[in-house]
């Protein structure tokens, strides 16, 4: 085969490819014009605090992408100063929901998570406070991935009550460094629960106030 020949055979082949890559992109546009739907905005509308859960047990790969979907926050300066206890043992679910006053449906969820904050990787150490902000960032994506699973979920808050934090460092062994942010209680639902509307113009403000 000679040059010509290999560059002819190159050139055919390059085309091909550059077709099918265009044709299938084309594709995705064309199919979500069809339908009309962002999958991501969907679920942003769609989320809801769920606090009935079933028995059915969660199954190892989904609890391990609630996890993964949470480490996948923005984080100030990339110092991810979190850290995430998975609780799926009865005894201790049943002893976080009798000590914290408002989640008391963990005594019925299969699985909790308590997002904390890790001082050790904080910003500014001891004195950082943007460990609450990427914190509350690693929890939203929790949820939302939750309700992209066909989970329910709810947060339910300890930091920055001192007895609720004190309560849940005992149960679960937490050493000094560590802060318990708040327990997300994950299940699935029990019934069918519509989301709620929040949007307010009047909430909104454009340019200045």
């Amino acid at each position: 085969m000679n040059a010509a020949t290999i560059f002819k055979t190159l050139t055919t082949v390059t085309l091909s490819i550059t077709l099918l890559m265009t044709g299938g992109c084309n594709n995705m546009e064309t199919k979500k014009e069809e339908t009309g739907k962002n999958t991501a905005i969907e679920n942003i509308f769609a989320r809801k605090s769920v606090r009935a859960y079933t028995s059915q047990p969660i199954e190892k790969e989904k609890v391990d992408l609630l996890v993964k979907a949470a480490m996948a926050a923005p984080t100030a300066v990339n110092k991810q100063p979190w850290a995430f206890v998975v609780v799926d043992d009865r005894t201790v679910l049943d002893k976080l929901a009798a000590e914290l006053p408002y989640a008391k449906m963990t005594a019925q969820a299969p699985l909790a998570i308590v997002v904390c904050g890790d001082l050790s990787k904080a910003l500014n150490g001891e004195k950082d406070r943007y460990w609450m902000l990427d914190c509350s960032a690693a929890s939203e994506n929790l949820l939302l991935a939750a309700e992209s699973m066909g989970l329910g979920a709810v947060w339910t808050a300890v930091y920055p009550e001192n007895d609720r934090i004190a309560k849940v460092r005992s149960v679960l062994s937490l050493p000094d460094h560590i802060i318990p942010f708040n327990l997300i209680s994950v299940g699935y639902p029990q019934h069918r629960e519509e989301s709620k509307d929040k949007f307010k113009t009047e909430n909104i403000h454009y340019n200045k106030w």
